[in-house]
This record gives C-alpha cells, structure tokens and sequence, in this order.
C-alpha cells in the first residue's frame, strides 16, 4: 500500500499543476487509507505538503505571468486570521469522542473525514454543472473576496485543506480571472494559507515525522513539474468538469467508507 501511496503521491501535485487545487482532496485519503496516518495529524500533513508543492508551481507560472497579486492578498490576507483561530484556538479544544448514537461513537477523526467528503461532493457538483466565465471587463469586487477568503480560511484550518477546489471557483467569478490565471494565483492562496495552518501546529507542538513528510512532499513536487508543463499546452477549462468527476467519486468512496465499511 505504501508504493501505491508513494505513486499517488505524484498526482498530488500533477492535481495542483494542471488546475490549481485538489492537492488537499487527494492528500489527506492519501495519508489516511495508504499510510494509515490519523486523519488530524493528517491534516497537519496535508498543510506541508500541500503548500510546499503549491510555492514550486507558483513560482513556475509567476515566470508564465499567470499570478495577479492583488487579488490573491485581498483572498489570503482574512483566511489568515480564520485559520489561526480555527487551527490554535477552536480545533485543540474539539474532544476526541463527540456525542454517540446508540452504540456508534462519533469521534473527532471520524467528523474531519466526514466533512471533508461532503465539502468535496458539493464542490464537485459545481465543477462539474458550470462553465468558466468567459473574461469580461467588470470591476472585481474584492469585498466578496474577502469574504470568500475568511471562509476558505475555515476549511483550511479544520480540514488541513488548501482549498484550491473552493479558491478556484471564487476567483473565477468575483476576481473575474480567466482559468490560467485563476490556477497560478490560487497556488499562491494555497502557499499562504497552507504555511500559516502549518507554522501554527508546529508552534502549538504537533508531532512531525520529518522524513516521511519530506519523502512525500518530493514525490508531490514530481507531479507539480509535469503538471506545470502540460498547463502550458492544455485547456484548463476543459479540466474542470474531468476534475470535478474524480472529486465526486473521491468523496462518494470517503463517505462510504467513513459510514458503512467501518
């Protein structure tokens, strides 16, 4: 199981290349189901990983001048704040064991998987039913960014998740970025958001296994480079109804396997 992990490891960042997210979406059932890590360690995981491999591709398309800074600082400037408070102050407190049904317990792990799974069902349903718009010369209203921001900060923070499959999307119809653009800039978001989630576990004492994270973390940045190379030639456009099928199906197989094969 450790091989396949190793080779999906690669897709990673072939994700995050090609469409700006869904790093965070193959991370975390990655480290659960593979590496059988626990899924909040994983969380602090996904961070690392999913942020080191986002700074690699955002430093490839700045040089494809695919990255519009002001966007991405009025989107990651509140998920910094949401996070810290979510990651240092909210999620320590949450017990392990919830509430129980009968004689089922629903424990904290089982809850971050759970979530995770809806959240990426929802996102790929709106993947896949809409389209880009097309680039139209409107103002970008970057209080609803901001706004978006602060939200995505929340998922970061509880889920360990750069929330490329959210960013995307906000960037697309409030930012009014065309998809390349749209990919380069969430990968700084993810970097940004990623780091502050990361730097917060390190500083509240999460155990780390270093080289197993930085094993991982190289096998990503692979994928990132190919990924970032075959952005140059494909329509990002038409990635995201493929994108948003493999999310649907990731979640649908995290949910049932959470609730029924447990």
């Amino acid at each position: 199981m450790e091989y396949l992990g190793y080779f999906a490891s690669i897709i990673i960042g072939l994700s995050l290349g090609l469409v700006g997210g869904g790093g965070s979406i193959l991370t975390i059932p990655i480290l659960v189901y593979l590496f059988k890590v626990e899924p909040e360690l994983a969380t602090s995981y996904s961070l690392f990983i999913v942020g080191s491999t986002a700074l690699f591709g955002c430093l490839s398309h700045y040089k494809m001048g695919n990255l519009k800074i002001k966007s991405a600082l009025y989107f990651a400037i509140p998920s910094v704040f949401s996070i810290l408070i979510i990651r240092e102050v909210i999620f320590p407190k949450i017990t392990e064991t919830l509430f129980s049904i009968a004689n089922f317990q629903v424990s904290k792990n089982f809850m971050i998987m759970v979530v995770f799974s809806i959240l990426m069902i929802t996102s790929a349903i709106s993947m896949i039913r809409k389209t880009s718009p097309k680039l139209k010369l409107i103002k970008t209203n970057y209080l609803q960014l901001s706004i978006i921001g602060f939200v995505v900060g929340i998922v970061t923070g509880f889920l360990g998740a750069g929330g490329g499959f959210l960013i995307i999307p906000a960037l697309l119809f409030f930012a009014n970025l065309p998809m390349k653009q749209a990919v380069g800039t969430s990968l700084l978001i993810i970097f940004i958001n990623s780091s502050i989630g990361f730097g917060g576990d390190l500083y509240i004492g999460t155990p780390i296994n270093y080289p197993f994270l930085l094993t991982i973390t190289c096998f990503a940045f692979i994928g990132m480079i190919i990924g970032t190379k075959l952005s140059k030639k494909i329509d990002g456009n038409k990635l995201k109804p493929i994108f948003g099928w493999f999310v649907l199906i990731m979640g649908i197989y995290i949910i049932s396997k959470e609730i029924f094969l447990n």
